[in-house]
């Protein structure tokens, strides 16, 4: 009878720690999206094949605002042209149901060397 209490308890942990997860879509994902797309149109000169991975957008954590004790959220977005595959960080103000544009760059995911 005890065994069998452990196995289930067992069972049931393994359940509850295996289960997918949920990963919560980060704050100004849509217009990180919107505007790695227009950045990567600018660096590109405007080339029709730019893409952005608008599902593949996630959360980098904050960095410190330059001045002031503010602090930025970074949102990371990937994209592409062609064969080149392209990083764009965009960087927002912390401004409850606003997203305010404060910095953004963007690096080919290449090996120069």
């Amino acid at each position: 009878m005890a065994r069998t209490r452990i196995r289930l308890a067992a069972c049931a942990a393994l359940l509850i720690f295996a289960s997918p997860t949920v990963a919560e879509e980060p704050a100004c994902a849509t217009a990180a999206a919107g505007q790695a797309l227009k950045l990567l149109k600018f660096h590109t000169e405007g080339d029709d094949r730019a893409a952005v991975f608008a599902d593949r957008v996630k959360s980098l954590g904050t960095i410190k605002a330059l001045r002031g004790k503010g602090r930025f959220d970074v949102v990371e977005v990937p994209g592409a042209v062609y064969k080149a595959d392209y990083r764009m960080r965009l960087i927002y103000a912390q401004i409850p149901g606003e997203c305010v544009l404060m910095g953004q760059e963007i690096i080919e995911a290449s090996d120069p060397y």
